[in-house]
């Protein structure tokens, strides 16, 4: 008997498991559902970008002639849920096994193992073998060691894949070239920024919708240029790999007014959704170093976050869930202040981050981690909701990557699992990393008084409220010398500014 095979948005892979061994028999089943789409209230392009490539894809699979029955989100009969349109399905045709590829989420997965109990049929999940590494591989590596130092994961990836590798030694002497990756940008250098398409029909279709259907939720669609197929996609990894990548290595930690996107990629909304495979972009990374058409720190900066700190995430994710979720070791559980979906601040660099978000549903790791992220760090915003916004607000946020991302690395909620110090600075770091702070209402070297930069009073405020959690803490030892050499007097008007800040949020 032939079997249904369910295809989420984010398996848009012709190689997924779920699709090898297929029958022509067997039928495609791929749905747009509320319970997905507003879970958290998902960023609108994001929405339109998953609900665009899943569309084309189902497209993609009739040509190649498999059977698929796609079901959009404004079909009246649709259910609002993967499960009931699955029994929906089921209840007019005849199949004995539910096949299913892995889903990247732990609340799927766990509810996905009870449908077997509710369904004419059996349920076959699958490893997603789209990463590198498998769940067993990472747990074996992990146990028995007191600190998951992504660094030493990394370099068990690079000899597993063989990406700059030669024998058994890393390609130039060292593993890792991030202390070349910190230049800030001094504009002495063209930017061609990400390719950008023209919405074909099926876009428009679903931008129309979109904006019908969600609009409460954050962001705008217009204009929306994503790739939204296997093909554009791939063009686009190879303009980045051609007009960016050269620069990508001394810029990555980069920012600049009017230039959100600087020399980064912005492909990880395809790989994350299938449409662009890892290995395949490392490979092709790999070869323009040895064409000599990238130097080696933004080839070998570029293999890393993709094989290096992306598995690593994963892996975090699942080995720690459903726990991890709920941490939150600094006890953070201030409200996230509306000016994260608005944008609306007189914090220029928090505005322009917030505000490329908005129109883009993307921005880099460097605003992410030392510009919103820094700041929901040092206010003590409530992790849970730091949590939700990202998850949201980016197209390429899924929870396995999301939340050891956010959770971890940029709030420290985990504890040190990921991280082994907080990602904290003051205003001094986004000073010298971007021009942000030109022109901004605040004066970044003022700890105190009306002009005060909030990042730098929260930094030494900050300091002060975690003292006794992290003064032993070896990596924080330079911040708490200099913090010690503060007077009591200045420790004291730190922190009446910082609450006086606080409570206007």
């Amino acid at each position: 008997m032939p079997a249904l095979r369910l295809l989420l948005g984010d398996q848009l892979s012709p190689t997924i498991s779920s699709l090898k061994d297929i029958s022509h028999d067997d039928v495609i089943l791929m749905a747009e559902v509320k319970q997905e789409a507003t879970y958290v209230k998902h960023h609108k392009k994001k929405i339109a970008f998953l609900f665009s490539a899943m569309r084309h894809f189902s497209e993609q699979l009739k040509q190649q002639g498999y059977q698929v029955h796609y079901v959009r989100y404004d079909d009246p009969d649709n259910r609002g849920s993967l499960k009931a349109e699955v029994q929906r399905y089921l209840e007019s045709n005849q199949f004995d096994q539910l096949i299913i590829t892995e889903p990247g989420e732990y609340r799927l997965l766990n509810d996905m193992r009870s449908w077997e109990a509710d369904l004419a049929c059996s349920v076959t999940l699958l490893i997603d073998d789209r990463f590198i590494a498998t769940h067993e591989e990472f747990e074996d590596w992990a146990e028995g060691r007191k600190q998951l130092t992504m660094e030493y994961w990394y370099r068990l990836m690079r000899k597993k894949t063989g990406l700059l590798m030669e024998a058994n030694q890393p390609v130039g002497g060292k593993w890792n070239y991030d202390k070349d990756n910190r230049k800030p940008f001094s504009g002495d250098v063209s930017i061609s920024g990400p390719m950008q398409f023209t919405p074909d029909a099926i876009t428009q279709e679903v931008l129309k919708l979109v904006e019908e259907t969600f609009p409460g939720h954050m962001g705008e669609l217009e204009p929306f240029w994503f790739a939204v197929t296997a093909s554009q996609a791939k063009r686009a990894f190879t303009h980045f790999v051609k007009t960016s990548l050269p620069h990508y290595g001394d810029y990555q930690d980069a920012m600049k007014a009017g230039e959100p996107f600087l020399f980064h990629s912005l492909i990880s909304q395809y790989i994350n959704c299938g449409l662009l495979d890892p290995r395949e972009m490392c490979e092709q990374v790999e070869a323009a170093y040895y064409r000599g058409e990238a130097p080696l720190n933004a080839v070998e900066g570029f293999i890393r976050q993709i094989i290096g700190w992306r598995e690593y995430i994963r892996g975090v994710y699942w080995s720690y869930m459903p726990d991890y979720v709920e941490k939150n070791a600094l006890n953070a559980k201030r409200e996230l202040p509306d000016f994260y979906w608005t944008g609306d601040t007189d914090m220029r660099c928090m505005s322009e981050v917030i505000n490329t978000t908005k129109q883009h549903a993307c921005s880099h790791h460097i605003q992410r981690l030392m510009v919103t992220g820094n700041f929901a760090n040092l206010a003590g915003l409530d992790v849970q909701q730091v949590c939700e916004w990202y998850l949201a607000v980016y197209a390429d946020a899924y929870e396995w990557v999301e939340l050891p991302n956010t959770l971890g690395m940029a709030l420290y909620g985990d504890g040190g699992i990921v991280g082994t110090k907080p990602y904290i600075s003051s205003g001094a770091y986004i000073n010298r990393m971007s021009d942000f702070c030109k022109g901004c209402r605040y004066d970044v070297k003022q700890r105190v008084g009306d002009d005060a930069c909030p990042f730098t009073n929260l930094y030494w405020d900050y300091l002060i409220r975690h003292e006794s959690y992290f003064k032993y803490n070896q990596r924080m030892a330079m911040a708490y010398r200099n913090l010690n050499r503060f007077e009591q007097s200045e420790r004291d008007a730190i922190q009446d500014q910082a609450r006086k800040f606080l409570a206007k949020l």
